[in-house]
């Protein structure tokens, strides 16, 4: 498969009438997370400022809040550089994210008619289909329209609050193992909207926390293996098909 497209290729100027300090961070974030500014990337201002249309102020501002949000590493003399996530911080945040996604599920079971089971099996389309295209982006976005519509069903004013705080980090983790995770990570799914549509809160609720630890174990399996990788003097990269 063809390497990520250059950050050209990825997006064009941003639009102009909001705020320009905000939409250049929020233009940089989404380049992160889509995987188009790759973990180890090199930021560099001038190259973004052109790519962005904007000057290099609000570019460098930008980087000093995604340095304070955890998205971009400084490195004194080296300049700015896409952060690569450890295993610590992928255990931490799937660890939070499974526990209120389980409930989520649970809730969902109580809650679902079958219209909203329509709405899920139709969901679970869209993310066979990409996969099967081998669309690593689209199976990324058909999980997080899964995942949220599953939150949605469970009627918690508060869950839906918090899931979509933790779900724009999880879609950055869940990027590098789209594809090689997805054969699996869409049989499960499959199974959990079975056990909602079913009105089966124990077995939805154990499904999915199943289904966020496996999503856990491979892409901490995945970061240990860069990491000894690296430490053997190999280059260190996530898996090479990414989208």
């Amino acid at each position: 498969m063809p390497d990520t497209p250059a950050v050209t290729a990825a997006r064009g100027p941003i639009a102009r009438p909001a705020p320009l300090r905000q939409a250049v961070y929020d233009a940089l974030t989404e380049l992160i997370i889509n995987g188009s500014l790759k973990p180890g990337r090199h930021l560099v201002e001038a190259e973004l400022a052109e790519q962005l249309g904007a000057s290099r102020q609000p570019i460098r501002e930008a980087l000093q809040r995604l340095h304070t949000a955890g998205w971009v590493d400084l490195r004194p003399s080296q300049g700015a550089f896409v952060h690569s996530p450890t295993a610590e911080e992928c255990a931490q945040l799937l660890s939070v994210r499974a526990l209120l996604e389980t409930r989520s599920a649970r809730d969902a079971a109580r809650h679902a008619t079958p219209l909203d089971e329509a709405r899920l099996w139709e969901l679970q389309r869209a993310g066979v289909a990409a996969l099967a295209a081998g669309d690593a982006r689209a199976i990324v976005e058909a999980n997080a329209d899964l995942h949220g519509h599953i939150t949605l069903l469970s009627r918690n004013a508060v869950l839906a609050e918090l899931i979509p705080q933790v779900d724009r980090r999880v879609r950055w983790y869940y990027m590098p193992i789209a594809k090689p995770r997805g054969r699996d990570a869409w049989n499960e799914h499959a199974l959990i909207i079975e056990a909602v549509a079913d009105g089966d809160a124990d077995r939805a609720e154990d499904l999915m926390r199943r289904h966020t630890r496996n999503t856990t174990d491979f892409y901490c399996a995945q970061i240990a293996a860069v990491t000894a990788s690296a430490g053997r003097g190999r280059p260190a990269a996530l898996p090479a098909d990414l989208p």
